[in-house]
């Protein structure tokens, strides 16, 4: 049965599928102590897709950008869930970290990882709200238009 974290998002609409697997050579997950480290995770959807690809300003927009960290935060949960059996065993989302391709005129990145964040509140409540870094890069893999990690305190 699913925990109190997973019914919450569960009657948002949002169920976590089988995390992606890692592309290249490092693990998905770093238990360390009370905190769990969380290997950035582009904004691939349950289909395998790209929800967004390109770049932020240049064809993607903040809409769509927010929509892919949004995917991203789903994936980083998913990942969660992975390492744990059960995300009510996160006693804080202590920290994400957002990679957003952007345009070199692109100033709107926050906004865009938002959407990472709106979910992490919206599964956690107050223990959802978090420590935040959001860079513009040049690019990530696949193209992808976000890029989210996270550092989580578990019990």
């Amino acid at each position: 049965m699913a925990g109190t974290v997973e019914q919450k998002l569960a009657s948002q609409g949002i169920t976590l599928h089988e995390p992606p697997n890692p592309v290249a050579n490092y693990v998905p997950f770093v238990r360390s102590g009370n905190l769990l480290f969380v290997s950035g995770q582009v904004c691939l959807g349950a289909d395998g897709k790209l929800i967004a690809k390109g770049k932020l300003g240049a064809g993607v927009t903040v809409e769509q950008g927010n929509a892919a960290a949004r995917g991203c935060a789903i994936n980083l949960l998913a990942q969660v869930k992975a390492a744990l059996g059960d995300l009510d065993k996160v006693a804080r989302v202590v920290r994400l970290g957002g990679f957003v391709n952007s345009a070199p005129d692109f100033l709107d990145g926050p906004k865009v990882l938002n959407g990472a964040s709106d979910l992490m509140v919206a599964a956690f409540g107050d223990r959802g709200r978090h420590a935040r870094t959001t860079v513009g890069v040049a690019s990530l893999p696949s193209d992808a238009a976000v890029e989210v990690e996270g550092v989580f305190e578990v019990a």
